[in-house]
């Protein structure tokens, strides 16, 4: 008999990471268009990634369940 296995959200997948220490890493916001309204010094802080707060950290850790 086959055991149900948990199901990862893809949804979830592409927009977060998580680190070996379980530390969960989301890329910044203000990257995707308008980009020429803004300054080259916003732009260039908005690289790469950024932690989530902890309280959003157990939700996003349920929905990628192999991930940890």
């Amino acid at each position: 008999m086959k055991k149900i296995k948990m199901k990862t959200n893809k949804a979830v997948k592409k927009r977060f990471r998580i680190t070996k220490n379980g530390k969960v890493l989301s890329t910044q916001t203000l990257r995707r268009h308008l980009l020429t309204d803004r300054s080259s010094k916003k732009k260039r802080q908005a690289r790469g990634w950024t932690a989530v707060d902890p309280t959003d950290r157990k939700r996003i850790q349920h929905l990628l369940p192999y991930d940890r």
